[in-house]
């Protein structure tokens, strides 16, 4: 009975504790000119301990600014090129991020960012969700975000 009550008062003796104890965090911006320029008001990625947290990549001509021509291909290729980069900057690489959201504006499409995915990524691939959007800035048809961590 004694070892039952004190298993169910832990979790209280530890959110009591939690409570009471002042943690400090720092974090990182990473920015790089390789990927494009932030279209509001994020930044490109942000570190926090060994994860980095991306924002959003559309397929954005980094030099430019401007949405690449070509199919959806085309567009999924730039935007994980700019993932790249953004990982690149932040000392990772594609095989360090454990997830990524996929976005879409038609989801008839998902096995053309799968083909594109696999010249990219390779096993154990990192977790997903893919899901469709009534659109996206700028007018692209793909966006990718993802959460990285590295040593």
């Amino acid at each position: 009975m004694l070892r039952l009550l004190a298993l169910e008062r832990a979790p209280i003796q530890c959110t009591f504790i939690f409570h009471r104890l002042h943690i400090q965090m720092s974090f990182q911006i990473i920015h790089t000119e390789k990927a494009p320029a932030a279209i509001g008001p994020y930044s490109q990625a942000v570190r926090v301990g060994n994860t980095v947290y991306f924002s959003g990549q559309i397929p954005l001509d980094p030099a430019t600014g401007t949405i690449v021509a070509g199919d959806l291909a085309v567009q999924a290729r730039r935007a994980f090129d700019n993932l790249r980069a953004v990982a690149e900057t932040a000392n990772g690489s594609l095989s360090k991020i454990v997830r990524l959201g996929l976005y879409l504006t038609d989801l008839e499409q998902f096995s053309v960012v799968n083909a594109v995915m696999q010249e990219y990524f390779q096993a154990p691939f990192p977790a997903r969700s893919t899901i469709q959007v009534s659109g996206l800035p700028k007018g692209a048809d793909f966006e990718v975000d993802a959460v990285m961590v590295i040593d």
